[in-house]
């Protein structure tokens, strides 16, 4: 028997189970390092501070409901054992938010977070026992992710285990008339390879419009309406505009209608919805009345929600677009760590602003969205010249 403390040397044969077992946990150890390198972090007090911020627009943007020249966000920052993390709220008046809203959450939410920023499985579920407020949860959600990855030193997508690339951002198309529509695609800079045409005139010219686009371009097309068509309309225009070469329509009836089921029964394009669905629970009413969703996390209450949506889509066979809110550099970043588990992907916010205070995430010659290869989200605040 070897005395204590001497090294003896292990032949194959001798105690086949703790031989195994013993290997199991080195690979373990070597695949899955972060499991075993979070024990020995030391956490201290986890805290929450917010601030509002105001994004202009390079040019007013448009849609069926809407016109927008600047919007408000609430820029989040989690602070533990010297790192801090940062996230974007970007509410939505039309889904009952405001800046005022997200910061009366967030007001309240540090102490959700408890003492372990990597427990977020825990953390989003109290969180969840909150109702609303979507879009200053994914603010907190993406700010642990940020922070998680700059206490472990890794990226978040490779926390994820997903790869840093995903496919190309379309650019969108804000609604005007059908000229005006084509002209603004004809000047389109060259790394987007898709456009998203923004309709829902009720004007009758929603088909005009893609045809005058389709006129000037080549590229890729996809449509969204926002929910501003209805059953007859919808069924005679998405025949059309398969006519034009649109790959799918996004939301064309309002969330809810109970002709969702007919319409996608009767389309002869996939139909996606937006409107309709914004977290896990909702995908599954979604498959009857769609081929596929779009996930933004502003509705979804962050990252965690987001991967859980586009698992679940794929296991009902349907299609995940991701999709986003006007939002700087910081909002984007976040958005970019899920791009790889989706099929399509609409990531231009931050690149309509005047400016973007943000960076982060680079938008390559092939037209993806990258997130930065730095530990967390990768986002830096820059200082912006002074306007006056």
């Amino acid at each position: 028997m070897p005395k204590r403390g001497s090294a003896r040397r292990i032949r194959v044969g001798d105690a086949p189970g703790r031989i195994r077992t013993c290997d199991l946990a080195l690979r373990r150890r070597a695949l899955y390092p972060l499991s075993y390198r979070r024990v020995r972090v030391t956490l201290a007090a986890v805290r929450l501070s917010h601030r509002t911020a105001t994004l202009r627009l390079a040019q007013p943007f448009t849609i069926s409901r809407e016109t927008a020249t600047e919007v408000e966000v609430v820029w989040v920052e989690i602070a533990a054992n010297g790192a801090t993390g940062y996230g974007e709220a970007a509410p939505q008046a039309h889904y009952g938010e405001s800046v005022d809203s997200a910061r009366a959450f967030l007001d309240e939410a540090e102490e959700l977070l408890g003492d372990d920023p990597f427990a977020l499985e825990e953390i989003c579920a109290r969180m969840a026992e909150r109702p609303g407020e979507q879009a200053a949860k994914a603010a907190v959600d993406n700010a642990l992710h940020d922070l998680c990855g700059k206490l472990a030193g890794l990226p978040t997508w490779k926390m994820l285990g997903v790869p840093r690339t995903g496919p190309p951002t379309s650019w969108t198309v804000w609604l005007g008339d059908p000229d005006d529509m084509a002209r603004r695609a004809e000047r389109v800079d060259p790394r987007f390879r898709r456009l998203k045409l923004k309709l829902g005139g009720r004007d009758g010219l929603d088909v005009e419009r893609v045809r005058a686009v389709r006129g000037v371009t080549e590229l890729p097309l996809m449509v969204d309406v926002n929910e501003y068509w209805e059953l007859d309309e919808a069924i005679e225009n998405v025949r059309a505009l398969a006519g034009l070469g649109v790959e799918y329509v996004e939301q064309p009836l309002p969330a809810g209608d109970p002709s969702g089921a007919r319409l996608k029964a009767e389309a002869v394009l996939p139909i996606y919805v937006d409107e309709d669905c914004h977290t896990l629970a909702d995908v599954a009413p979604c498959a009857e009345r769609a081929h596929g969703i779009n996930i933004k996390l502003a509705k979804s209450g962050g990252i965690r929600e987001a991967v859980k949506m586009a698992v679940s889509a794929r296991s009902l066979g349907l299609g995940v677009m991701l999709g986003c809110m006007i939002e700087s550099g910081l909002g984007i970043a976040g958005a970019a760590q899920v791009a790889p588990l989706c099929d399509h992907v609409d990531l231009d916010g931050n690149l309509l602003l005047a400016e973007d205070p943000w960076t982060g995430v680079e938008l390559r010659e092939d037209g993806v969205q990258v997130p930065s290869d730095q530990p967390g989200l990768g986002a830096r605040e820059e200082a912006l010249p002074d306007p006056r």
